[in-house]
């Protein structure tokens, strides 16, 4: 039998989140994404590409001021980003990562996974 637990991949404060993309799409369990949701913060032509190339759809919104934009967005997918943004607000009620307690990355990084074998235990019990 194998567990497959989701990943992440922290980054410095002061760094942008976008460069860091094609990391992402690469992070996870076994299984093929076919959808990549972001927001307008990792919206480039480079992000987009890279999803393409493995294959995976990006719904990323594009900017007001990008030149090229279609006419269709999945906005139902999007909508999807929610959950996304729900857990990240789960996590941040764990003072420890909220203040950015630990020093080092593998610290803060242990803090993280905890955090999250607790937002997934207590999820699966209510249920």
């Amino acid at each position: 039998m194998k567990i497959s637990t989701g990943a992440f991949d922290l980054t410095g404060g002061e760094k942008g989140d976008a460069p860091h993309f094609p990391i992402l799409l690469g992070l996870g369990p076994d299984i093929d994404p076919r959808a990549a949701i972001g927001d307008k913060g990792y919206a480039s032509r480079a992000n987009r590409d890279a999803a393409r190339k493995r294959g995976v759809i990006p719904v990323i919104p594009h900017k007001a001021n990008e030149k090229a934009t279609p006419a269709f967005f999945a906005k139902v997918l999007y909508k999807g980003r929610a959950r996304i943004e729900q857990a990240v607000g789960k996590l941040k009620r764990f003072k420890r990562i909220a203040l950015r307690c630990g020093k080092t990355k593998r610290n803060f990084a242990s803090f993280v996974a905890l955090a999250a074998g607790f937002i997934l235990i207590k999820s699966v019990n209510t249920a």
